[in-house]
């Protein structure tokens, strides 16, 4: 399994803590220094049956510099927030938890990341 990390987030330490004492095997993708292209936030989108908006961090200023919110959430505007989201990485939700069976989640919770544990089998 791989986690999508920003090491400044406490919801991504927290699922790097649960991950260890979980003893889950899995690689860290600190993904402001290594950043998903459109066609890697494509193939995450569709194993968290998520669209791209929905994985935006709308809080983050440049999202307000971007306008986001006035954005259509449509699938014509689909490929403009991918785009986005490639071009600005730190609008990427976080952590993203892509799992070897094909799954992925958002860990935001100690539920979501324990989940992804039991389910993969990877303790």
């Amino acid at each position: 399994m791989e986690i999508w990390l920003n090491p400044a987030c406490s919801k991504c330490r927290s699922a790097v803590q649960i991950l260890d004492d979980e003893g889950a095997q899995y690689t860290v993708r600190k993904y402001l220094e290594d950043p998903p292209d459109a066609g890697e936030l494509r193939e995450v989108l569709a194993r968290l049956g998520l669209e791209p908006w929905d994985i935006t961090r709308t809080q983050e200023a440049e999202a307000k510099e971007l306008e986001l919110k006035d954005w259509e959430r449509s699938d014509a505007a689909r490929e403009r927030w991918i785009a986005a989201l490639a071009a600005h990485p730190r609008l990427i939700q976080r952590p993203i938890i892509t799992a070897d069976d094909g799954s992925a989640l958002v860990g935001r919770t100690e539920e979501a990341v324990r989940e992804v544990v039991t389910r993969t089998g990877d303790a």
